[in-house]
């Protein structure tokens, strides 16, 4: 079994992010959990998701508290207060997060030893929809990090969700972002 921790902020889109993730899996034939877990519930308060993938069905349904990965959506939560992004990730884990900075930069600064997935996923956004909501973007660096669906599964899960224009903005916003991330290990 895989589990993800995301973290990112109120209207980043990490909860849709982690449905996505799971509704690929499922796609794929694997077991999926999906779900949230809201502080304050308002735009630009701290939000956790988390998505279980595996091969079995997955009876555990508590919180995610040793990811095997952490997705991060808003760079400045790895700094902030009380955020505790890094806590209980395991030694070997993978850390994605949406940023300009150089993985090695990251790395070195957080002390990180494990496999590390960087991409600007907020230029991404920008560029690809005109709005920086990153999940999409952030996602084609979760599956470039990971391996654990195909860029074809994560596409069609697009498809099912948005309008045809929306999907396909969204589908390229994950194409862009899938090739622009950077993995490094420090």
């Amino acid at each position: 079994m895989i589990e993800i921790r995301w973290h990112g902020r109120g209207g980043q889109g990490a909860v849709t992010a982690a449905e996505i993730l799971a509704s690929a899996a499922v796609m794929e034939g694997k077991w999926a959990q999906a779900f949230p877990s809201f502080g304050a519930e308002r735009r630009g308060a701290p939000v956790q998701a988390f998505t279980r993938i595996d091969d079995k069905p997955i009876l555990n349904r508590s919180f995610i508290y040793e990811p095997d990965a952490v997705v991060v959506l808003d760079e400045g939560l790895l700094d902030a207060e009380g955020a505790n992004v890094m806590v209980g990730l395991k030694p070997h884990g993978k850390l994605i997060v949406n940023s300009s900075r150089e993985p090695s930069e990251i790395a070195k600064k957080l002390g990180f030893k494990g496999g590390l997935a960087v991409v600007d996923a907020t230029s991404v956004a920008l560029e690809v929809l005109g709005i920086p909501i990153v999940n999409t973007a952030i996602l084609g660096a979760v599956v470039k990090a990971l391996g654990i669906v195909s860029t074809k599964s994560v596409a069609q899960v697009l498809k099912k969700k948005f309008p045809p224009v929306l999907a396909e903005k969204n589908i390229k916003a994950f194409d862009v972002a899938y090739e622009r991330t950077t993995m490094g290990r420090s």
